[in-house]
Order: C-alpha cells, then structure tokens, then sequence
C-alpha cells in the first residue's frame, strides 16, 4: 500500500502548492486536503474536506481514513493579517488539536511534517551571526507572532519527546520571495518601496517558493525526522535587496519606529509589522548544513530568490499589474470533467 497522506491548509498557498507537488507522487495512495475553503489551485487527485481553523475535526477524519502521514503548512506568519486570538486560535489551538489526533490511541500516523519559520529564533543584536538548529534565542519572544510560533514548536518538540515512534520533521523557514507569494516584505518591494530603520543595513536570508515546496516533497519521501532550517545559501545586505528589487528605500526614524510608521501603515504605502521591523534593523542568519546532510539543497540562493521575484514583479508591471494566473473554480472543473458538452480534450490552464 502507498502513503495515505494528510494536509493542512488545502486553501492556502503552501497547502495548495504542496498538495499540487504530492499528488505527482505515485506512492501516494491517498492525499487528503483539509481547509475553511476550497483549494486554492486546481487538484486533480487531492480529497476536500473543509473544517474551521482550530481543525477540531481533526482526531475524526485521522481514525475514519487511516492516514500515516500529516502535513502541516497552516499557520499564520504575518501578524498584522489578524487579531492575536486568530493568531492563537490557527497556530497554537490548530496545531495542538493536530497533535491530539496524531498521538491519540491506535492512531495511524507515523510521519509528521511542520512548516514553521525562522523567525523563531527573534532578531536582536546579541544574535550569532548564524543561527543552527539547537541555538537558543537571544532573549524571550516579545510580539505575538514570536510567542505563537515559540508555544507551537514547544508542543512539537513535546510531542516528538512522548511520540519516539512518530518521525516529526519540523522546517524553520527563511523569508520566502518568488513569483506568487505574499508577504509584508514581498509586497513592499512589489510596491518598488522599501522601508528600513535609519542606520541599519543588517544580513538577511531568502528561500525561493519553489525550493521550499521540493523541501516539502523530499521530506515526506524521505521520511525526514528532526528540526531544520531552510534557506538559500548566503545572505545580502537589506539595501542590496531593494537594489536588485528596483524598490526606493524609505528611511524610518530608529527611535519611535513604529510611530513613525503607523501613518504610511494606514495609508497602505507599506506594510510594517512587528516582525519585519526586528528583522530589518538586526537581520538574521540560520545555518543548513543539517538539512544539506540529510540530503536537500535549495536550487536557488538567497540572492537568487531576490532576482527570481524582481523578474516576475517586472513582468507583472509589464502586463498591467495582473499576470495571467489559473483561479480553481470547482462548479467549472465540475463542467470540463462530466459534461456531455466536453467532447474535446481538455487542457487546463497551468495554476
């Protein structure tokens, strides 16, 4: 029998992505896909269930499908897209309740993988200049985000500890650039403006979107076990990235920071959350020779990842600020599969 595999966040754009890069795999058997909406691309083998974010529904769908493999790509890593108790609720409660299913008794699963971030390990000056998988932070989190992300990897780690015949491979992940991801930092520089703290240039890291998806692959092919870090090799300075990038970079005032941000915040001219602000006055440096030894490398460098996102960003402009893009619509994909209507092959657009 294949691998009967579960993901999260089949709505989004990780769990989308991976289930679309999983369902390639003819070891798979069974990929079933949870979220509060439909898939964001077009699946063609994937099973659709949707639940709430907290995933109560989890322990259920675990015991009636036997699955022994769990994806996890649903957690919020940008603070100011919700309320601290959306936050908790998705990050902490959700993955929780996954764990709960995971380990409760005659459960199926032996394998689980976690999409979590490298800011885990906080921005601060007292930091090495390279962060490996066993290094503590600097100082205890502060914002909400760090908190949530700090509170989910300590149940992994518990779960991990009280689970030994569970692998669980958890990924902390670099700022992510590419063609289609959103994040704060990805759309300031598709908004060609780059806001950084008056007199800090700190080093930064990226990972390319397609990397981190292969990463994903790997991991549940291989059956990956332990903590990661994930990212393209090398790091560039802040005003390198805003070079490549073409963005004008916007100076704000190193005392008062945030106050000096809240009213291009509201005007929408950037995006500036707590995390992002941590990053670009310290930077940081997470190093992968651990995921390198157990067998992935990113295809493309941090600077690399940069230059990939500058071109599409370009091209997009290009074509009016839109670049034609795939949108799943399941009552059409309904239409192409059985209508007696269709009696050509149909070649879907790509996603």
């Amino acid at each position: 029998m294949g691998k009967r595999v579960l993901l999260t966040g089949l709505d989004t754009f990780w769990g989308g992505r991976v289930a679309a890069a999983l369902e390639k795999d003819p070891e798979i058997e069974l990929l079933l896909g949870l979220g509060t909406g439909p898939p964001s691309v077009q699946l063609e083998r994937t099973e659709y269930v949707r639940a709430d974010t907290s995933y109560s529904i989890l322990s259920r769908i675990v015991r009636a499908t036997k699955v022994d493999t769990v994806v996890h790509t649903f957690l919020i890593l940008d603070s100011s897209s919700g309320s601290g108790r959306t936050l908790h609720e998705t990050n902490v409660i959700g993955t929780m309740n996954l764990l709960a299913a995971a380990g409760a008794s005659g459960s199926s699963v032996r394998h689980i993988v976690v999409k979590s971030s490298s800011v885990v390990y906080g921005s601060h000056p007292a930091d090495p200049a390279w962060f490996a998988e066993e290094t503590p932070r600097s100082r205890p989190p502060r914002s909400r985000l760090e908190r949530s992300i700090c509170e989910v990897e300590s149940y992994v780690r518990d779960f991990a500890e009280d689970n030994p015949g569970v692998k669980v491979a958890l990924f902390r992940v670099a700022n992510v650039l590419g063609a289609d991801i959103d994040t704060p930092l990805s759309r300031n520089l598709a908004r060609k403006l780059l806001p950084y703290v008056a007199g800090y240039d700190p080093l930064v890291q990226f990972v390319e979107e397609d990397d981190v998806v292969r990463c994903f692959e790997y991991a549940v092919r291989a059956g990956l076990d332990g903590a990661y870090n994930l990212a393209g090799s090398g790091k560039l300075p802040v005003s390198e990235v805003a070079a490549i990038a073409g963005a004008r970079r916007l100076p704000l005032s190193p005392f008062l920071t945030r106050r000096a941000a809240a009213p291009l915040v509201a005007a929408r001219l950037i995006s500036f959350p707590r995390e992002l602000e941590e990053l670009l006055k310290y930077g940081r440096g997470i190093d992968t020779g651990k995921l390198a030894r157990a067998g992935f490398l990113p295809a493309t460098s941090s600077a690399g990842a940069v230059e990939r996102f500058a071109q599409a960003n370009r091209l997009r402009k290009a074509v009016g600020g839109q670049l034609p893009r795939y949108r799943y619509e399941a009552d059409v994909e309904a239409f192409f599969k059985h209508s007696p209507a269709v009696v050509g092959p149909d070649e879907p657009a790509a996603s």
